[in-house]
């Protein structure tokens, strides 16, 4: 779709062989569309015949007059790796058999790296600026496709602010930090929390609950002491000085209330401190099978 109709149609009318010689069976030639660069005479283009593209010239993101190359600016060079130009919209004809050409586009290209000495990189991948910003006149590397994998058969490193200048020779004055965006949609955008300061924080907590539970344990048994007292209380009659007899309301209910806090209130205080021991245990320790923290990731 979007070949030489006359091309395509000589094609049609050749015998099985020669269909099959031109099917890209096994590595064998393929006929199929390829765009018609627009190139400038700053650009040296490699090509070959299956849509894939390197472009050694000027910073340019799209049309001849676009980037810093078209502005005519020095320090600009730019290497342009592109496979699938134009993506699923590729034409190299129009439907009356004439060429159409094409700029680059950061948009429908199917697969691009995009190397710049000077470049509005944000830009020109359309890009939100999330905490970092977008970049201006500054050297770049843009990296798109369908899908991105970087892999590292040891480690990988993001790393930001290592030297004191940047490629412009501006003074680079604070730590630019990284930026995790998805959907291109930087609204609600918040910080990277730091694990081990959490595990701290939340062991602290705990600490101050168990210390809390310590505190209502110990009123509990105050509270214990004074209602058994209060069950087995007893007044002196005004006759003979005898005592009386306890209160048989206050002796039943001191009884069922000193019954509950044994069964429940204590009980569930004990329970409450395991819970902590096996909460700290479980997500706070290294040795937990549901540790917070990665073990194998690390931020600032």
């Amino acid at each position: 779709d979007g070949a030489n109709k006359k091309e395509t149609d000589f094609l049609q009318n050749q015998g099985e062989i020669a269909k099959a010689a031109a099917k890209g069976i096994a590595g064998d030639k393929l006929y199929e569309a390829v765009p018609n660069f627009l190139t400038t005479p700053a650009e040296n283009v490699m090509t070959n015949e299956n849509n894939a593209w390197i472009i050694l010239g000027r910073d340019r993101p799209a049309s001849v007059m676009s980037g810093y190359g078209g502005k005519g600016d020095t320090q600009a060079a730019s290497i342009d790796i592109v496979a699938g130009r134009m993506g699923s919209e590729v034409r190299a004809f129009d439907d009356d058999g004439e060429k159409l050409f094409v700029n680059p586009s950061f948009k429908k290209d199917a697969a691009r790296i995009y190397i710049s000495q000077k470049s509005d990189i944000d830009k020109y991948f359309d890009l939100i600026p999330g905490k970092v910003g977008n970049a201006k006149a500054k050297s770049g590397i843009g990296i798109k496709a369908d899908s991105v994998r970087i892999i590292g058969r040891e480690s990988i490193k993001l790393v930001t602010t290592t030297d004191k200048t940047n490629s412009q020779g501006g003074e680079i004055k604070s730590i630019t930090g990284i930026d995790l965006i998805a959907g291109n949609d930087d609204e609600d955008l918040q910080p990277f929390v730091k694990g081990d300061n959490l595990v701290e924080a939340l062991t602290e907590l705990i600490d101050m609950v168990d210390n809390l539970t310590g505190c209502v344990d110990t009123l509990l048994m105050t509270q214990f002491e004074f209602n058994e007292a209060i069950t087995s209380h007893f007044h002196t009659s005004p006759f003979f000085a005898a005592p009386t007899l306890p209160s048989e309301v206050l002796m039943a209910k001191g009884i069922r209330t000193m019954i509950s806090h044994l069964q429940k209130t204590k009980l569930s205080m004990v329970k409450h401190k395991v819970n902590l021991g096996l909460f700290k245990q479980n997500y706070l320790s290294k040795t937990g099978g549901k540790y917070i923290n990665s073990r194998f990731n690390s931020v600032n």
